[in-house]
């Protein structure tokens, strides 16, 4: 038993889990530095236990993920970070706050931001609604001089909800393709589902946490809290106009749900096809977030008496700002990497499959355990899916439920492991305690409301 213990892929996860407690929470070593050697020593840990893994690739491997993480995340955040520091500097972000306030109150503010990253998250990847939506929260609490902690709440939970359980969103419609369940149903059964987990997380517990725990704006993504709090007292007059503010955000928002729409309906008006490689060019994140960004720029340099030089040296601290959430964030995917390298997501599911409840309480535990165990929400989905797909013919409801209970589960408790934890710590200016007591709870609070909503939407509405 102990040598069979020895040899599972157990070992590395709890030498994982050990090592970034100890090295970020215990020392507090910086966050980059800590998780290259948690994801190092994880690598070490494999070439002991699995056998195709080498000393070599410990080193290797590692550095690797890194890059596919820096592919896939570097430019958006770098965007991102022009984006940010160029709609907070010249005054967008106040504009929109204050026409968010003057439409819902300011007393409901959260609702502004919770509602437009959740509808902004159905076409568009969870991490371009966070950078986009960030700085919004950030100019909405030095506007209303508190109550960040709910509005970074509110964010999370909006684009989060919509991320793991409505299509076209990755997540949902691998899952939904992998089971061979329609789209359409998907989608309506997936915004059925998402309502209360969204409302429970980003409303509910957004507000409960927000009278317990006070975030403090912080210094992040090259803007100072000293700047923000003296734009939010500046007259309507000195900010640009409505349209102007809010063009770098439908610029994002549009160019990338483009390519989406396009392919989506070229099977019914194939004339769609012809534009579908510039379609795929200008809907790409990397492109989309550039485009933006050049926009929001040129907006800051119209509405700041700065000189083009001292402009061109603002926008290089925000890339500085933005290079080192970069870093961080793929070197969190790159430890989440290690982790998966040892087979622990097989092995988990697995050992789950022949659990005696019922199907959908499996799939979810299934998809919940392999996401604290390798941090990808899409991999413990696409996990899941592949072992629940050939029993999906047993279930007495819709298999649709069953794409809602993998979302559910794969979006569970978001930590160290995890990428976008990184990247929410770093962009919303949080500490690593903060982090976990909103946004590894929110994400947690999503999964259990949404196996709950399932559950009894199921019961009520099988439409087997």
């Amino acid at each position: 038993m102990v040598l069979e213990f020895a040899h599972s892929p157990l070992i590395t996860f709890i030498v994982g889990l050990v090592m970034v407690v100890v090295l970020l929470a215990v020392w507090d070593l910086p966050a980059f530095v800590g998780l290259a050697i948690a994801a190092f020593s994880v690598g070490l840990v494999n070439a002991v236990f699995v056998g195709d893994f080498t000393f070599g690739d410990a080193a290797a491997k590692t550095a690797t993920e890194f890059g596919n993480g820096m592919a896939g995340i570097g430019i958006p955040i770098l965007m991102a970070a022009i984006i940010g520091k160029s709609m907070l500097e010249s005054g967008a972000a106040q504009r929109i706050v204050r026409a968010f306030q003057s439409v819902v109150g300011k007393g409901n503010s959260d609702f502004a931001l919770w509602g437009s990253s959740a509808v902004l998250a159905i076409p568009v990847f969870f991490d371009s609604v966070f950078y986009l939506l960030a700085p919004l929260a950030r100019s909405m609490r030095a506007r209303v001089g508190k109550n960040y902690t709910l509005y970074i709440v509110a964010v999370g939970a909006g684009g989060a909800t919509a991320h793991v359980f409505i299509p076209p969103t990755p997540g949902p419609l691998a899952v939904a393709d992998e089971i061979g369940v329609s789209l359409g149903i998907t989608m309506l059964i997936g915004v059925a589902v998402a309502i209360p987990s969204a409302a429970m997380s980003g409303l509910v517990y957004g507000r409960w946490i927000n009278s317990r725990l006070t975030i403090p704006l912080r210094d992040t993504m090259g803007t100072t809290t000293e700047e923000l709090k003296q734009r939010a007292k500046r007259d309507m007059d000195s900010f640009p106009g409505v349209f102007e503010s809010v063009l770098p955000i439908l610029l994002a928002v549009v160019l990338v749900a483009s390519f989406t729409v396009v392919d989506g309906l070229k099977a019914w008006y194939p004339s769609l096809s012809t534009i579908e490689p510039a379609v795929a060019f200008i809907g790409d994140k990397n492109v989309a977030l550039t485009i933006a960004a050049i926009v929001a720029a040129l907006t800051y340099l119209r509405w700041s008496d700065l000189s083009r030089s001292v402009w061109e040296d603002e926008l290089t601290e925000a890339l500085k700002s933005g290079g080192n959430i970069a870093a961080i964030t793929a070197m969190g995917g790159a430890f989440g990497a290690m982790l998966a390298a040892s087979g622990i997501g097989t092995y988990i599911a697995t050992g789950l499959k022949e659990v005696g409840i019922g199907l959908l309480v499996t799939a979810w535990l299934i998809a919940a355990i392999v996401r604290i165990a390798q941090g990808s929400a899409t991999a413990a989905m696409l996990t899941t899916a592949g072992i629940m797909a050939p029993l999906a013919s047993q279930l007495a409801v819709h298999p649709a439920y069953l794409v809602m209970v993998i979302g559910a589960g794969g979006n569970i408790c978001s930590w160290y492991n995890d990428s976008g934890f990184w990247l929410v710590k770093e962009i919303g200016g949080l500490t690593q305690a903060e982090t976990l007591k909103t946004w590894t709870v929110v994400t947690t609070l999503i999964s259990v409301t949404g196996l709950v909503s399932v559950l009894v939407l199921s019961t009520v509405f099988p439409l087997a």
